[in-house]
């Protein structure tokens, strides 16, 4: 077998052209893409300052929480909570909201790895599992969601509750709701 013969491929010089072509078409499409999404960045941040910074400020030196706009649109000012446990406070925050009596917003998960055929063993509970030998991986963790809303719920009723442990950033927030 004659390799140089065999590699030899005649390739359509229009072809070639129409492959170039996409090619660059696809370049110009995902620098397109690039600008667009700072472009987004750049807007999300202008909407993020208005909403929280620029509106509530004037608002607040105005002196209203909520006023209705001549069109019939209401702007109101609410506080909103956020709050999201660092990774190198998982364990110190698990043992602050143990102590405190909110163990209950903590999610236990246990997952577990099986064969094929095993499905009456995974219905077993977990001990039994870690008692026969299967490997069982436990994992303790707070969603943000449900975060959030303990932490608003605390700090409305007047409780301490750490911000460095839970990451909590509260922040004036606009609503605008139009009249449609």
């Amino acid at each position: 077998m004659d390799l140089e013969q065999e590699s030899t491929i005649a390739v359509d010089e229009g072809d070639t052209k129409t492959i170039t072509e996409a090619c660059n078409k696809l370049i110009r499409t995902q620098k397109q893409i690039e600008t667009l999404e700072e472009q987004l960045k750049k807007t999300k941040e202008t909407e993020r300052n208005l909403s929280e910074e620029k509106i509530p400020s004037l608002m607040h030196k105005a002196g209203v929480s909520m006023l209705k706009l001549a069109d019939g649109t209401s702007v109101e000012i609410n506080k909103k909570y956020y709050a999201r446990i660092p990774v190198s406070k998982i364990e110190e925050a698990h043992s602050w909201l143990r102590s405190n009596g909110h163990e209950d917003i903590i999610k236990n998960d246990i997952n577990m790895s099986f064969a094929m055929k095993q499905d009456n063993e995974a219905r077993s509970l977990a001990e039994d599992l870690r008692q026969k030998g299967y490997n069982v991986k436990q994992k303790t963790h707070v969603h943000h969601g449900t975060l959030s809303g303990f932490v608003k719920e605390q700090i409305s009723s007047g409780n301490n509750v750490p911000h460095d442990l839970f990451g909590i950033y509260v922040a004036d927030k606009t609503k605008i709701t139009t009249k449609e």
